[in-house]
């Protein structure tokens, strides 16, 4: 945080913001490197515009973020016999803030007792959403973020490459995830999320939880994975088939292999922006003839979260900058028959883009 802090205070003012308030979570992970659960008692980093960050922590984990984050913050602990509130009141207190203050807040983590808890600690503020500026700080990744989204895409990649050399026909779909998932945790990583293995009917289903059901003759197999690397994700998804595949299938997954392709292409553009790349992966899919069956936006930003802006949807119209890191993930879905997804992480550059997956986009097939 020391590095970002005059980055971040100057987005702040820019903002009209007089302070920032982070919960745990990503954001907090970003801000200060500090890896916390989010528990039942308050934890909560106040970030004036000018000044030195306050951190409001449980008394139980102060030597442990002091270890971590050392002189960047003043620490306000709390113990559970005390509890939060006058902690909180003095971080509020020392960092100047008053009724009045414009206050950024998480809308979509900061949870209601941590709201209400800062609303008694400083009545008659403005708190504002935050999520616009805590966007454009991390949409933009630096040389070590994407150093280890490298590491995380050569990990999910090589070990998916271990699994598939295993898998054979009559293997249930969560062995084969778990197959997966050792490979992840022996390469010293964790998964990025609940690695899906959908098989034959059951990769129609975008968001399959991989279960009991058998590889048989035929089936197209959707493999969805992802490995977390020093805090930051890779997502990658491949569809092989069982044998081989039927004639229509093997039609679906040329289409969806050609809209992946037009979108890694548009994303090289100058000015390319999500929406534009949606639309470039999308018209691919239309024109074929399947454009109802393809059900989901065709990509989504990726970095200390795995779903994170920016998203590759229409009327996503602001140019991506570089720096950027996201999905590209066409597929088609027929019910009750099968279906195709093929993903891809990508990073904007100087030059245009690149895309940080590289394994084989052909179909293989599972012996």
């Amino acid at each position: 945080m020391t590095t970002r802090l005059p980055r971040i205070q100057e987005a702040m003012r820019c903002h009209g913001f007089d302070a920032l308030a982070i919960v745990p979570g990503s954001n907090l992970r970003y801000l200060a490197g500090l890896t916390l659960h989010a528990g039942l008692r308050l934890t909560m980093a106040l970030t004036p515009a000018d000044g030195q960050p306050a951190l409001v922590v449980p008394e139980l984990e102060h030597a442990r973020v002091t270890e971590t984050a050392g002189a960047v913050f003043r620490y306000y602990p709390w113990s559970d016999a005390e509890g939060p509130g006058q902690a909180l009141a003095r971080a509020v207190r020392d960092a100047g803030l008053q009724p009045g203050s414009v206050v950024g807040i998480e809308h979509m983590v900061m949870r209601v007792f941590e709201l209400r808890a800062l609303e008694q600690a400083l009545p008659g503020a403005q708190l504002v959403d935050a999520t616009p500026l805590l966007t454009e700080l991390r949409m933009v990744k630096d040389t070590t973020e994407l150093q280890a989204m490298r590491v995380a895409v050569q990990v999910i990649e090589e070990t998916l490459r271990q699994t598939i050399a295993q898998v054979r026909e009559g293997m249930r779909e969560r062995d084969i995830a778990d197959l997966w998932e050792r490979a992840i945790r022996s390469a010293g990583c964790l998964p990025a999320f609940e690695t899906t293995v959908a098989s034959g009917p059951n990769s129609a289903n975008p968001h399959h939880t991989s279960g009991d059901r058998a590889l048989q003759e035929g089936d197209m197999v959707v493999f969805d994975g992802g490995a977390v690397y020093q805090g930051y994700a890779s997502d990658i998804t491949r569809t092989f088939v069982v044998g081989h595949p039927s004639d229509e299938m093997r039609r679906v997954y040329d289409l969806v292999l050609a809209a992946n392709a037009a979108g890694r292409e548009a994303a090289a553009q100058p000015g390319a922006t999500g929406e534009s790349i949606d639309a470039a992966a999308r018209q691919v899919i239309e024109r074929g003839g399947y454009g109802p069956f393809f059900i989901h936006r065709t990509g989504h930003g990726i970095g200390l979260d795995v779903h994170e802006p920016p998203f590759i949807v229409a009327g996503s119209r602001t140019p991506l900058p570089v720096g950027a890191t996201f999905t590209i993930e066409p597929g088609i879905y027929l019910r009750g028959v099968g279906g195709v997804r093929i993903e891809d992480d990508v990073v904007i550059t100087a030059n245009g883009a690149e895309s940080l997956t590289t394994f084989p986009r052909d179909l293989w097939s599972i012996a």
